[in-house]
């Protein structure tokens, strides 16, 4: 597969960056910088498992490096930073580590509590069949589809899944495995929540197999200025599956927070 090491970064005003979950790549928010480019500077970027440093062992701690790099190398002191699943994993070592570079955080489909052994053995069980030469094994997509998605976008929007099925197909299998490693053993980030001192957005997908909404709900009773929005008809991909709902909410929060011309709302469920 061609190594893609685009960093889109488009628009002008509060910067806000966007970081993918495993398996995805920075086009899963096409959506968002298509509805963000004209108000904010949006800036969306490839973690390691998705560039010519796939083979690298690294952790969530080498990964909140990287951000940092692609806001120094463009002259940005602080950003409303977002993350999906493993890139909001990144995100609370990001603030843990940088807090006074954040203006906010956008955590999507994501959770502060670590995996349990029991729940460690079951993501090996399954992502460990990656660990493998050659291509991203059929099985391994087959698994992910059914955690990434939602039961309403498998059945009504099958294109988008097919789309990215033949993007993993075309994966290195090990690029995979290697991503899965590097948050495994995550940190358990509830006892810092309360140290975030910014507004914060979480949006978790209804249908979300892999979090329950209880994991989103920790994180929202864990930070100060936390609002949480559900999204309907969507899984563990939210802001893909559900763009329009995504975006109002994302663009709701980021008027109401940092200027623009929306109007405050405090929905806990759209659509």
């Amino acid at each position: 597969m061609a190594i893609d090491r685009t960093v889109v970064d488009r628009g002008e005003g509060t910067a806000v960056v966007l970081t993918h979950g495993s398996f995805m790549d920075h086009t899963m928010f096409a959506p968002q910088i298509e509805a963000l480019e004209d108000r904010y500077r949006i800036i969306a970027y490839n973690h390691r498992a998705r560039t010519d440093r796939w083979a690298e062992t690294y952790d969530l701690g080498d990964l909140a490096n990287d951000c940092r790099q692609v806001l120094d190398e463009r002259g940005i002191e602080k950003c409303v930073l977002g993350g999906m699943s493993m890139g909001g994993f990144m995100a609370f070592e990001f603030a843990r580590m940088w807090p006074e570079r954040l203006h906010g955080l956008i955590l999507i489909d994501t959770k502060a509590a670590p995996f349990d052994l029991g729940q460690q053995e079951n993501i090996l069980r399954d992502y460990g069949k990656a660990d493998v030469d050659g291509l991203l094994p059929h099985d391994v997509a087959a698994v992910a589809v059914a955690r990434c998605f939602g039961a309403t976008t498998i059945e009504r929007n099958p294109e988008l899944v097919a789309h990215w099925v033949a993007r993993w197909r075309k994966l290195p299998a090990r690029s995979v495995y290697n991503e899965v490693r590097s948050w495994l053993g995550k940190a358990d980030n509830r006892p810092e929540l309360a140290n975030i001192d910014v507004p914060a957005l979480i949006l978790h997908g209804e249908e979300d197999s892999i979090f329950p909404m209880t994991v989103a709900e920790e994180i929202e009773a864990g930070i100060p200025r936390a609002r949480l929005v559900v999204i309907p008809l969507a899984g563990h991909t939210a802001n893909l599956e559900q763009p329009e709902a995504s975006n109002a909410a994302i663009l709701d929060f980021l008027g109401s927070t940092f200027g623009g011309h929306r109007e405050r709302r405090q929905p806990h469920r759209v659509g």
